[in-house]
């Protein structure tokens, strides 16, 4: 196996698709708190690169565990639906993703540590020491999903878990970095991309219900097929309903702060897809939730 077959394996153990939902709630909270920024341009633009590139740290770190765990859990099987990664290919040994997972958490700490220090001028304060906290457990969460002796993945707490980092953490924490502040109003909008992260993995766990049944428990196999349909609709409408409440109690007077109402139409044809799709049929109603939920976030939040 030659180094550029292993980095493209690699690439497509990062799930570099994925990036856009991790990206979604940090961005909604930066743009929420730009009214906010305490320092200068260049000293902005830092931190919001370091922001970025430890959001996008932890969501390769989760996605590298995630495979590193299936494969030793023996979920990544042969008749499994979704998409082949790095190991399923055998472009990536079992050493060669242990070896990235170790290398993407040493990163993700150097420049979480980094963004830190540029918030707050250093470590040794309230705030440094709640965003280490904050930090610590996003890195804790994105490698038990499925590694470890009873990741937490395996047992339906995924749902859980997704809607505190992907929504009210991603926010609420991009919020708090760039203002030193944190108004309750913020827990909508991550309320709402919360739900709509949860959406994501809910459509990943539909599909993967016959192959998931062996070794592990979702919230899907849990309830059924018609009820996670249900359960998802019901994941969609709370989200809107976040929104919505968020722009009806805070929202500058006119029409331009509820211009990111023209993207329900992405959710309406996304939710109908999952009732009328199965299987492998519903892989592109991952990436259309996706980067709807992307669109969204970036024009609510630039909006308001």
């Amino acid at each position: 196996m030659t180094s550029k077959q292993k980095i493209k394996a690699l690439i497509r153990s990062a799930r570099l698709r994925t990036l856009p939902l991790s990206l979604a709630g940090v961005c909604c909270g930066m743009l929420l708190a730009r009214n906010s920024y305490h320092c200068h341009d260049l000293h902005a633009a830092l931190l919001t690169l370091l922001l970025c590139l430890t959001t996008i740290g932890l969501q390769l770190l989760s996605n590298l565990s995630n495979e590193l765990g299936d494969y030793r859990n023996g979920t990544d099987r042969a008749d499994r639906e979704g998409p082949s990664y790095g190991m399923a290919s055998g472009g990536l040994t079992e050493q060669d993703l242990q070896r990235a997972v170790r290398y993407m958490a040493v990163l993700t700490a150097i420049t979480g540590l980094g963004m830190i220090v540029m918030a707050c001028n250093t470590l040794f304060s309230w705030k440094a020491l709640v965003l280490v906290l904050l930090g610590g457990c996003a890195i804790w969460a994105s490698l038990h999903y499925t590694l470890g002796d009873n990741p937490y993945g395996y047992r339906g707490w995924g749902d859980l878990f997704v809607f505190i980092f992907f929504g009210l953490v991603a926010v609420g924490g991009a919020y708090y970095v760039v203002s030193g502040t944190l108004p309750i109003r913020v827990l909508l909008p991550g309320a709402a991309i919360g739900f709509f992260s949860i959406g994501v993995l809910n459509v990943n766990n539909i599909r993967d219900m016959a192959s998931d049944r062996a070794t592990r428990t979702t919230i899907p196999i849990r309830i059924g097929l018609h009820r996670a349909r249900l359960y998802h609709a019901a994941l969609i409408a709370c989200g809107w309903v976040a929104l919505v409440a968020y722009s009806c109690l805070y929202a500058s007077a006119g029409l331009l702060p509820w211009l990111y109402l023209i993207t329900t139409p992405c959710y309406i044809n996304h939710t109908i897809g999952v009732f009328r799709r199965q299987n492998r049929a519903l892989d592109p109603m991952l990436p259309l939730l996706v980067m709807s939920t992307f669109a969204t976030a970036l024009l609510f939040a630039l909006l308001q």
